[in-house]
C-alpha cells in the first residue's frame, strides 16, 4: 500500500505541474481598460483603479511575467529564498518603471519584450542544468527585473496617468503588481511546495517538466518577437 501511495502522489504532482503551466498558457487574452472619467475620481479611487490594473497586468493578462516567477520559484520552492528574489526584482522593475514613466529613458519595445521572453528562457535552462539555487541569482533576477520593468512601462504608458495625481498613480500600479506576483508564488506554494518540495521525486516531476514547458513557450515567444 506505502509504494501505491507513493506512486499516486508522483503521478498528483505531476499532473498538478502540468496543469498548472497548461492553465496559464490557456489564459485568455485581453487589454487593459479603465471605463471611468479619471479627472472625475478621487485620490482613493485612483488608487484603486490603478492596483487593480497593476493586478491584472499580472493576472491574467502577464503570462510571460507569470511564467518568470514560476520558474523563479520551483527550483528552491521555499517562500523565504523565492521572496528574496521577487524582492530583488520588485526593486530593480520599480527603478525603470519610474524612469521610463518619467521619460529619463525611452525603451524600444522591439528590443525591450524579446528579452523579456530571453530572461524567461534563461531561467528555466538554468533550473534544468542545476540543482540548487546559486547565491549568483539574485543578481540576475535583478537585471532581468530591470528589463521586465520597461515592459511595465509599456503597458501602463498606453494607459496613461492622471495628471492630479501621477506618482501616487505610478506606485499604485507597482503596488498592484507586486500583489499579482505574490499571488503566483503562493498560489506555487499552495500548490506545489507546500507538501512536495522536499519529496525525492521533486525535481524528476515537477522542476524538469515545468521548465522544459516554460523554456519551450519562451523559445517560440522570442523567436515570434524577434520576426515581428
Amino acid at each position: 500500500m506505502a509504494f501505491v501511495y507513493k506512486q499516486l502522489k508522483k503521478i498528483r504532482v505531476g499532473r498538478v505541474a502540468w496543469a498548472l503551466t497548461a492553465l496559464l498558457l490557456a489564459l485568455p487574452a485581453a487589454a487593459h481598460v479603465i471605463d471611468a472619467d479619471l479627472s472625475k475620481l478621487s485620490r482613493t479611487e485612483i488608487f484603486g483603479t490603478y492596483i487593480r490594473l497593476g493586478f491584472t497586468h499580472i493576472i491574467p493578462l502577464g503570462f510571460d511575467h507569470i511564467l518568470f516567477i514560476i520558474s523563479l520559484y520551483i527550483l528552491e520552492p521555499r517562500l523565504k529564498p523565492v521572496l528574496w528574489q521577487a524582492t530583488a526584482f520588485t526593486v530593480a522593475h520599480s527603478i525603470t518603471l519610474g524612469l521610463a514613466m518619467y521619460g529619463i529613458i525611452k525603451p524600444p519595445g522591439s528590443v525591450v519584450e524579446p528579452i523579456i521572453a530571453l530572461s524567461i528562457l534563461f531561467v528555466a535552462l538554468e533550473n534544468i542544468i542545476t540543482t540548487k539555487l546559486s547565491p549568483w541569482r539574485l543578481a540576475i533576477v535583478f537585471g532581468f527585473g530591470l528589463i521586465h520593468g520597461m515592459g511595465f512601462a509599456s503597458a501602463l504608458t498606453g494607459l496613461g496617468l492622471p495628471k492630479q495625481d501621477y506618482f501616487g498613480s505610478l506606485i499604485s500600479f507597482n503596488v498592484g503588481v507586486e500583489l499579482g506576483q505574490i499571488t503566483i508564488i503562493l498560489l506555487c506554494w499552495v500548490l506545489i511546495g507546500r507538501w512536495a518540495a522536499d519529496r525525492p521525486w521533486y525535481r524528476a516531476r515537477v522542476v524538469v517538466p515545468v521548465s522544459v514547458v516554460i523554456g519551450l513557450v519562451a523559445a517560440y515567444w522570442t523567436l515570434d518577437r524577434l520576426l515581428a
